[in-house]
């Protein structure tokens, strides 16, 4: 799987980019929101990529920060949802309120974005509401928790089934120090939550 192309870029519209990567042209896939935070022609271009594939298909999607991307992949997660929709829907409307929109189930907002019918934004906020609790956009005064070594962890324990605000809490409980990289907070805070879980499991027993 490819996770990050860098290179010149030689040819870019709103939605598709030419990278030339040592001397081997890559067409990516990308939203309006990627596609206005490039350069210029034949400046080097770093995306972080996700590579679908299918039998008949093998495809990249570009991005230039790890929280879109990640929200492209929880997009495609939704039933009915596929790539080409995510992008629409990334194009369509900005992640400050995109995410709320789902979080808040604000179905009427949703369906303004094109390709989105009714039914496929009552699944998105279904499946996607709490998925993107890890991705949210704080609120004013609120501590800012989204730095990248904290969204990467979240996703990770999202992505292992964890339920997303058990992993926020989990999260700002284990704090961030100087010294703290991936592993280390990955490691702490599968021990809160495991703890936690083991905690839950007691009280449970106890009122057996």
């Amino acid at each position: 799987m490819i996770g990050s192309l860098r290179g010149k870029l030689i040819d870019k519209r709103p939605n598709l980019i030419l990278l030339d990567v040592s001397g081997v042209g890559y067409q990516v896939q990308i939203p309006l929101s990627t596609f206005a935070g490039l350069g210029a022609l034949h400046e080097e271009t770093t995306l972080l990529i996700h590579t679908h594939v299918r039998e008949d298909q093998f495809s990249l999607y570009g991005f230039l920060t790890s929280r879109e991307k990640h929200c492209f992949e929880l997009l495609i997660s939704a039933s009915g949802v596929g790539p080409s929709l995510a992008l629409k829907i990334l194009s369509g409307m900005g992640l400050e309120d995109l995410i709320p929109a789902i979080r808040k189930g604000d179905i009427a907002q949703l369906v303004r974005i094109p390709g989105v019918g009714k039914k496929t934004a009552e699944r998105m906020v279904v499946e996607l509401r709490d998925k993107l609790a890890v991705v949210d956009i704080p609120a004013a005064g609120k501590r800012a928790t989204g730095s990248q070594l904290e969204s990467d962890v979240a996703s990770a324990l999202v992505n292992l089934g964890y339920d997303a605000r058990s992993v926020e809490k989990a999260i700002e409980k284990a704090g961030i120090t100087a010294d703290t990289d991936f592993e280390k907070l990955l490691r702490a805070a599968l021990q809160i939550l495991g703890n936690s879980a083991m905690q839950k499991s007691a009280r449970a027993g106890q009122g057996d």
